[in-house]
């Protein structure tokens, strides 16, 4: 099994960043960064604020190119200037950022049709509907929801919502930024149980930025860990807590990790 970042494995990673140097001016984010993404697992990515996870994400997406590397996307070239390999990698990837990132202007049934009409525009408008409300159902919103405008809707709901629309495309691989960010426990909770059920039934890919250990416990399969310009390991949990960096121990030593340690055996216990 491949405890750290580099390592082969026998099928090709469907994310794979090799080398990755991004900065804004002096300041350097990632300096020779390298990731694997396993196809079909739930991979978590964590570091402390300033470690640049929302800007590794992007970069990936092609929304910012970095000054040197290299980043494959399901086996193509996501740094191509090459427009028709471009479209084909925003085809096949789905994408939450943080709070939804809804238009606010359209409906919620408008705003999972927006990449539909873009990557399918040749399907009737009644067949759009239908499959809005498909996805909309799928991200465990009620039918009604798909009339609501974003402001109508709880923080939950328009993560639901954004959901939705990240799932229009029927994509293998999904990006998620924080999707718990904000929400009560329980709501959280019931986010990360629909996220691995997805995952699960659909067989999907998910790149998880998250701050929310409970979350990582929950549903991650393996954790990658930025740091010091670079993804220092990617690996279950069990050995990213044996990893010995003082990011890692504060973070996955501290009570709040013992807390979520403490939940995820609890569940385990009782579905065993």
């Amino acid at each position: 099994m491949m405890s750290t970042t580099g390592d082969a494995t026998d099928e090709e990673p469907i994310v794979q960043v090799r080398g990755m140097r991004t900065q804004f001016g002096n300041h350097v984010v990632h300096d020779g960064l390298d990731l694997d993404m396993r196809r079909g697992e739930i991979l978590g990515v964590v570091g402390g604020s300033g470690t640049g996870k929302s800007v590794l994400m992007r970069a990936i997406l092609g929304l910012r190119k970095p000054q040197s590397g290299s980043i494959r996307v399901m086996g193509l070239d996501a740094l191509s200037d090459d427009e028709t390999l471009r479209h084909g990698i925003e085809r096949r990837t789905g994408v939450l950022f943080q709070d939804g990132a809804l238009f606010s202007s359209l409906t919620v049934g408008e705003n999972v049709e927006v990449p539909l009409k873009e990557h399918a525009a040749q399907l009737p408008d009644s067949l759009r509907y239908e499959l809005a409300l498909l996805k909309v159902k799928l991200a465990g919103l009620p039918a009604d929801a798909l009339d609501k405008f974003p402001s109508e809707l709880s923080g939950g709901m328009r993560k639901r919502a954004g959901l939705a629309r990240a799932l229009a495309l029927d994509p293998p691989l999904l990006f998620l930024d924080e999707p718990t960010a904000g929400l009560d426990p329980i709501s959280a909770a019931a986010f990360d149980e629909l996220l691995r059920n997805l995952q699960r039934a659909l067989g999907l890919s998910v790149f998880l930025i998250t701050h929310d250990l409970d979350t990582l416990y929950a549903i991650c399969d393996r954790v990658a860990v930025l740091a010091e310009r670079k993804v220092l390991i990617t690996a279950p949990l069990e050995e990213v807590e044996r990893f010995d960096h003082p990011w890692v121990r504060d973070y996955f030593h501290g009570p709040r990790a013992r807390a979520a340690q403490a939940t995820r055996d609890a569940v385990h216990a009782t579905n065993s």
